[in-house]
């Protein structure tokens, strides 16, 4: 058996045994140092890499965020800004003027014009918005009461593109535009108590009664919400 010194090394009685064993030791011990340098810069190195990887996510998602909301200001459509109407348009070729009470009731409601430029009608008003699809008159006539414009058009008389050159000419808020069938022309403008028929979406009198009449302070409850009440179906 091979002798141990007091520290429990491997000894041998004959020197050159004794400084072969010791070099293996040493040979050991420098090996176990070479083997937890390389694992560490190995793991040195994945740290990095690491961190050098999220930095290219980061980066790249940060450029993409930044391109979305570029894009999206520069392709989505600037709303149409208008002056505040005065509520006078009377001077408008072809404007009618009328005089209605403004009680609020339940049920259907019998008006005098077609649409309805005012009159009694449901507590709950109408959305502002643009809708597909035909709106109750009694919640319309209540948004034209707060100072909305209301845009109708007969869907056998004006097409889609019709349609859509009419959205682009209004307003990004306190206006409706929805079908309405049987009407006895393509397109009515109708604010409370004032209304224009044309019979095509490039009448230039269409934007001079929005300019008169947007928001204006004839109805009964001038500048009151368009919005947090009805979405009538067919809403965009």
């Amino acid at each position: 058996m091979t002798p141990k010194d007091d520290a429990g090394k491997r000894t041998s009685g004959n020197p050159a045994t004794q400084a072969q064993l010791n070099l293996t030791v040493k040979q050991q011990r420098e090996q176990q140092k070479q083997q937890k340098l390389a694992e560490y810069q190995r793991q040195l190195a994945k740290r990095r890499r690491t961190k050098a990887t999220w930095w290219i996510v980061g980066a790249t998602a940060a450029v993409l965020v930044i391109g979305l909301v570029v894009a999206s200001v520069l392709l989505t459509p600037r709303p149409v800004t208008v002056a505040r109407g005065d509520g006078d348009g009377a001077g408008i070729s072809g404007v009618q003027t009328f005089e209605h009470t403004a009680n609020h009731v339940e049920g259907v409601v019998d008006y005098e014009q077609t649409p309805p430029a005012g009159g009694d009608h449901n507590a709950v008003w109408l959305n502002c918005g643009v809708y597909t699809q035909p709106v109750p008159n009694e919640n319309a006539v209540h948004a034209l009461e707060h100072g909305a414009i209301w845009i109708t058009y007969d869907p056998t008389q004006v097409d889609s593109a019709g349609v859509d050159a009419l959205d682009r000419q209004l307003p990004s808020d306190y206006t409706v535009l929805s079908p309405y069938e049987d009407m006895d022309t393509p397109i009515a403008v109708t604010a409370w108590n004032a209304q224009l028929k044309v019979d095509s979406v490039d009448d230039p009198r269409i934007g001079e009664f929005i300019k008169a009449y947007w928001r204006n302070v004839n109805g009964p409850e001038p500048g009151a919400a368009c919005t947090g009440a009805l979405d009538a179906p067919g809403k965009k």
